[in-house]
């Protein structure tokens, strides 16, 4: 007979409950390590048919490392699963792999698409240029401000026009100096990692062919093509071209019941 896992995962441990023919057959913890989880499972839920677990933190790691372990991995959408995890009287991770279980046992859950590890890279490298760049602009921003307060204005300049500037202003400010030059070197080695990270987007890109594609768009480029294919993936997951933009949220969402019908508007029907 198929059983029928519930995984309720965090970052130290991971819950896990089995049910078979409609009753829960064992229950425990372990820790968060997919093949640690997938030993458990081989001696308590040989016949293993779905194991679910939420969205979160750690999914694409679960679902990649259990499918590797040839377990029926699936993971389900966490807001999805609140409405019925919320049913318990008591809220534990044990009555969470309960009823992770229970939903893996009736079929009543939705599959999200869980993205390969190569686009995560992707996502991974343009989210970290991003912050860097945003922490680089705020250094900036900061060293500006500090010297704007003692009288000495910094041109609008970027770049080594910036710190030329910066240490320009500041020769014959001793006190001051020792304050803002500690930031401005924090601002270089920051913009020296961005660019490090840029190189790489571009040197992905030039290998792509997708992006290539992408790029021959005007005013599209190595950031915004790479952040597509990473989102998009596999076109073929999409049946026509205009579900693409409702699954990256740029449509606009209906409400309608009775004689509401919201979108973007409200009108009567009838």
């Amino acid at each position: 007979m198929s059983e029928y896992i519930g995984l309720d995962v965090s970052l130290k441990e991971t819950a896990i409950s089995v049910r078979r023919g409609g009753k829960r057959i064992w229950r425990g913890k372990c820790p968060s390590d997919p093949s640690l989880v997938a030993d458990v499972l081989r001696k308590r839920a040989p016949a293993a048919k779905r194991v679910v677990f939420e969205t979160g933190p750690l999914s694409v790691w679960f679902y990649h490392a259990l499918s590797a372990e040839g377990l029926p991995a699936i993971c389900i959408d966490a807001r999805h699963a609140k409405a019925a995890l919320d049913m318990a009287p008591n809220k534990t991770d044990a009555n969470d792999a309960d009823g992770l279980a229970h939903l893996a046992e009736v079929g009543f859950y939705r599959e999200v698409r869980v993205k390969g590890y190569d686009s995560m890279l992707s996502r991974t490298l343009v989210a970290a240029r991003s912050r860097l760049v945003k922490i680089t602009t705020e250094l900036s921003n900061q060293i500006r401000g500090l010297m704007k307060t003692f009288g000495l204005i910094i041109p609008r300049s970027k770049g080594s026009k910036f710190e030329a500037d910066v240490r320009r202003l500041l020769a014959g400010q001793e006190e001051l100096a020792r304050i803002v030059l500690p930031l401005l070197e924090a601002w270089l080695s920051m913009r020296a990692r961005a660019a490090e990270l840029g190189q790489q987007l571009v040197a992905n890109a030039r290998h792509n062919d997708a992006c290539q594609l992408l790029m021959s768009i005007p005013g599209v480029g190595t950031i915004t093509a790479t952040s597509f294919i990473g989102a998009i993936e596999d076109p073929s997951n999409f049946k026509t071209s205009r579900a693409v933009g409702a699954w990256l949220g740029l449509t606009t969402r209906r409400y309608q019941s009775g004689e509401v019908d919201y979108d973007g508007h409200i009108s009567r029907r009838g």
